[in-house]
C-alpha cells in the first residue's frame, strides 16, 4: 500500500514545488534576535520573528530561566490536575490575569490547544459560534470539535456580523470570535463594534491577543485596551511565544467560572503536560518588566511608524495595520517567494505567504517590526525591498 502512497505524496509534493508555495526551513545557529547567525554563516536581520518586544534573547528572562531549573527542576512529567502544578504556574495565571484585567487564568502547552480546547467544553448543540472569516487556524480548529452551530462573517465586516447575529438569535448562548489582530494582514478587529453588536443582540465575546497582546495599546494590553473595554470580553486567549518571551505556551484568561469549566473539561489541558517550570519563571519575570516600564511598546510603535512611512513613500502596496504586521503585497506566490529570496542575498530575513496560509492571488511578504529594531536595521530593509522590487518590476 505505501509504494502507491508514496507515490502519490511524491506527486503532490512536485506540484506544491512547482506551485511556489513549498516551504523551506533556513536554519538557524544564534539566539532569536535582529541580527541572527545562519547555518552558512551568513548575517542577515530578522524581519518575520514574532519577537515584538525584542524578549526572545532577553538576559533578564534567560536568568529567572536558569533560576527556576535549580529550584523547580527542568519538566514536571505530569498534567496539571495530577501533579504537574507548581507555585510558578499559579503565579503566571495571576500575572496573566491581572495584565489584562480578568478574573481567572488556565494555562495550555500553546496557543493552539487553547483555542482548540475552549469552544467544546463550554457550548453544545443549542448554542451558536459566530466566527470571523479571517481568525487564525487554531481558532477554526477549535471550533469544528464543538458540535454548536456555526456562523461565519466576513473579515471586520460589521454589517455581516450583525447578519449572523440575528440568525443566530434562535440559539441558547453566542459567542461571537475573532483574532485581536489579523495575523496575514495586520488590521486590528474594531472591538468597540463588536461589542456594540453583541450587547444589541446579547453575545459573549471571545478574543484571540496572540498578535496583538504586548503590541497593540499604549501599554501593550491589546485590543481590549485600544478600545476601552477592560475586562468586557468573556475569553480572551493568547501565547507566551510572541511579544511575551517567544517560548512556549498559551493561555485562556476571563470570567472565573469559564476559567473553572475549562479545568474540568478542556481535553488538551487535561491530557498535555504542564508548560516546563523555567518557561513559566521567565513569563513570571516578563509580566514584571512590562507592568514597571513602557519603554519596549513605545519603541515597537515608533519603530512600526517609521517603517510604514518609508515603505509606503517608495511605493509598495501595504495593507493597512495598527499592530506591528506590515504586510507588503504582491499578490503572486512565485514572485512573493522570488522576491522574499533576492532579499536574503540582500541581508533581509523575510518570508513570502501564498495560498493557503492567504487567500489564492493575495501573495505577500509579512514584515513584523520589533523593539529589537534600531533604526539603521529599518533603513537596511527598506533599502533591500527598494532595490529588490525594482529588480522584479514592482517598483518603477
Amino acid at each position: 500500500m505505501y509504494n502507491n502512497f508514496k507515490e502519490f505524496l511524491t506527486k503532490e509534493i512536485v506540484d506544491i514545488k512547482d506551485a511556489g508555495t513549498y516551504k523551506d526551513e533556513r536554519i538557524i545557529v544564534a539566539p532569536q534576535q535582529a541580527e541572527i547567525k545562519l547555518e552558512d554563516g551568513s548575517k542577515v536581520l530578522n524581519f518575520c520573528m514574532n519577537n515584538y518586544l525584542g524578549l526572545s534573547n532577553n538576559e533578564d528572562l534567560k536568568q529567572a530561566a536558569k533560576d527556576a531549573m535549580d529550584t523547580h527542576g527542568y519538566g514536571m512529567s505530569s498534567v496539571r490536575f495530577i501533579c504537574g502544578t507548581q507555585d510558578l504556574h499559579k503565579t503566571l495565571e495571576k500575572k496573566i490575569a491581572n495584565f489584562f484585567g480578568t478574573e481567572d487564568t488556565i494555562l495550555y502547552a500553546a496557543a493552539f490547544d487553547a483555542n482548540g480546547g475552549v469552544f467544546e467544553p463550554l457550548l453544545g448543540p443549542e448554542d451558536a459560534i459566530i466566527s470571523d472569516s479571517l481568525n487564525h487556524a487554531s481558532i477554526i480548529d477549535g471550533v469544528r470539535l464543538c458540535k454548536a452551530a456555526r456562523y461565519r462573517y466576513q473579515n471586520a465586516d460589521m454589517a455581516d456580523l450583525e447578519k449572523q447575529l440575528k440568525l443566530a438569535q434562535t440559539q441558547r448562548f453566542r459567542l461571537v470570535v475573532t483574532d485581536g489582530v489579523f495575523s496575514m494582514d495586520g488590521n486590528v478587529a474594531p472591538m468597540d463594534k463588536i461589542l456594540e453588536l453583541c450587547n444589541k443582540y446579547d453575545a459573549m465575546i471571545m478574543i484571540d491577543e496572540s498578535h496583538s497582546a504586548g503590541v497593540v495599546g499604549k501599554t501593550g494590553r491589546g485590543v481590549t485596551e485600544l478600545f476601552n473595554m477592560k475586562g468586557k470580553a468573556e475569553i480572551i486567549t493568547g501565547t507566551l511565544g510572541k511579544a511575551f518571551g517567544g517560548a512556549i505556551g498559551g493561555f485562556t484568561t476571563g470570567k472565573k467560572e469559564i476559567i473553572e469549566m475549562l479545568r474540568q473539561k478542556s481535553r488538551p489541558y487535561l491530557f498535555s503536560n504542564s508548560i516546563p517550570p523555567m518557561v513559566a519563571a521567565a513569563g513570571i519575570k516578563m509580566f514584571d518588566l512590562v507592568d514597571t516600564t513602557n519603554t519596549l511598546q513605545d519603541k515597537l510603535h515608533s519603530n512600526t511608524d517609521y517603517f510604514m512611512d518609508k515603505m509606503k513613500a517608495v511605493g509598495f502596496d501595504i495593507k493597512p495595520t495598527k499592530s506591528a504586521i506590515c504586510a507588503v503585497m504582491l499578490y503572486d506566490a512565485k514572485l512573493a517567494k522570488d522576491f522574499a529570496t533576492k532579499l536574503l542575498d540582500e541581508g533581509i530575513y523575510v518570508i513570502g505567504f501564498s495560498f493557503p496560509v492567504v487567500p489564492k492571488g493575495e501573495a505577500r511578504i509579512r514584515v513584523q517590526l520589533s523593539a529589537a529594531h534600531e533604526v539603521a536595521h529599518l533603513d537596511k530593509c527598506v533599502a533591500g525591498f527598494t532595490k529588490v522590487g525594482k529588480e522584479l518590476g514592482v517598483l518603477k
